[in-house]
């Protein structure tokens, strides 16, 4: 069986992941169950730029597998996009969601409706062991919430409302938001070219 060793140490991700490629005639192992270690600077100024930095960094410490690696984020449009590349280090990387969910609504006091949108994006970079490298994005189309909804999910999950739907992703059922989100129609284009 082929091996593909995801570069996260985040195990919401790890799971949706796995629950998004359990299809695939593939082990899928996170680095720690991989064996692998390594602190990787992502001083990219896009997703797609961080992730392929990750994937090619983890790749010279495996042999015989393919190597993703995936950079996600928010952009809020009333933000300047912010704080896009660096939602995970948003107001530093030890800050809760909580908080950070918080300051992005703090910040958004007074802008109402279409002027809230936002977007999840989700870059992925594979590395085959030949050396070959294929990189695609996943989106997904919204608006920052009121206030924050619903307990699934993670991250930005409870203040990101889709309208057609009517809910947060922090609301949804996970296989729903595995099928709609940013990275589950980045693993799709991925499977797709697998």
């Amino acid at each position: 069986m082929k091996t593909i060793i995801f570069a996260t140490g985040n195990m919401g991700k790890m799971n949706e992941i796995k629950e998004i490629m359990a299809d695939l005639d593939y082990e899928i192992l996170s680095m720690k169950e991989a064996g692998v270690e390594a602190e990787v600077e992502e001083n990219g100024t896009t997703f797609e730029e961080n992730a392929r930095i990750k994937a090619l960094a983890i790749s010279e410490k495996v042999s015989d597998a393919i190597v993703m690696a995936d950079d996600s984020g928010l952009e809020v449009d009333a933000l300047d996009k912010a704080p896009g590349v660096y939602s995970a280090r948003f107001m530093g990387e030890d800050t809760s969601y909580d908080i950070k969910n918080a300051e992005i609504l703090k910040r958004l006091e007074g802008v109402v409706g279409d002027d809230r949108s936002a977007r999840f994006v989700c870059a992925i970079c594979a590395v085959f062991p030949d050396g070959e490298i294929k990189t695609v994005r996943g989106t997904i189309e919204g608006v920052i919430a009121n206030e924050p909804k619903g307990k699934n999910g993670f991250g930005y999950d409870p203040i990101f409302f889709v309208p057609e739907l009517g809910l947060t992703t922090g609301e949804l059922d996970p296989r729903k938001k595995n099928e709609i989100s940013h990275r589950g129609r980045a693993l799709k284009l991925i499977k797709e070219y697998l």
